[in-house]
């Protein structure tokens, strides 16, 4: 039989430090997946996904150098609940695909960590975890975080929130919760090692 390695689901909502989280628990010996980042590169120029998104939405969902035009997309998609689903249809075979690959690369028995913005939202996550932590902090956190790291506009970071789980649902969800919400780095990487050790034991 194949060795069992210990995979966690790792998810939070934007802005909750949730990337941050997951190279701390990286440094600390985990074989960290980025689904997010797969998604990008299946879309990003030459990108597999590129051929039946534009067959799909058009020529106009991409932009001149052959990338996904990913603010006109994130428009479409928040409009219309039918895109949204198409583009899913799409991308998360192809993620799903990916995300099992980089995981067979991990080194024997090293914990698995898959890093899902919208874990609790696909609804088919839990199953393939043996653990979920989830990164929680308050709405005006979000806000004050996204605009300034990305220069989105307040209300843009707003109708991600509210497409997103609420809080209660995500934590309701979870085997751990890290409230990163006024606290520093210092704090932040103590508690990730807290969970690490309660979970997995010494760092690997």
């Amino acid at each position: 039989m194949p060795e069992h390695r210990l995979r966690i689901g790792l998810t939070g909502g934007i802005g909750s430090g949730k990337s941050t989280v997951a190279a701390m628990l990286a440094a600390l010996g985990a074989h960290v997946i980025d689904t997010d980042a797969l998604a990008h590169g299946l879309t990003a120029p030459g990108g597999a996904a590129i051929a039946a998104i534009t067959a799909r939405f058009g020529a106009g969902m991409i932009t001149p150098d052959g990338a996904l035009d990913r603010a006109r997309m994130r428009e479409r998609v928040f409009a219309d609940p039918a895109a949204k689903s198409a583009l899913e249809q799409i991308l998360h075979p192809m993620i799903g695909h990916l995300t099992e690959a980089r995981a067979s690369a991990a080194a024997p028995g090293q914990v698995l960590v898959f890093d899902v913005p919208l874990l609790v939202e696909s609804g088919r996550w839990r199953e393939r975890v043996d653990r979920v932590l989830v990164v929680d902090c308050s709405p005006e956190t979000q806000i004050a975080r996204v605009t300034q790291r990305n220069g989105w506009p307040p209300e843009q970071v707003r109708a991600v929130i509210a497409a997103q789980a609420g809080r209660e649902v995500r934590r309701a969800a979870a085997d751990a919760v890290i409230l990163n919400d006024g606290i520093d780095l210092a704090e932040l990487r103590r508690q990730v090692g807290e969970i690490w050790q309660r979970w997995v034991g010494s760092p690997g």
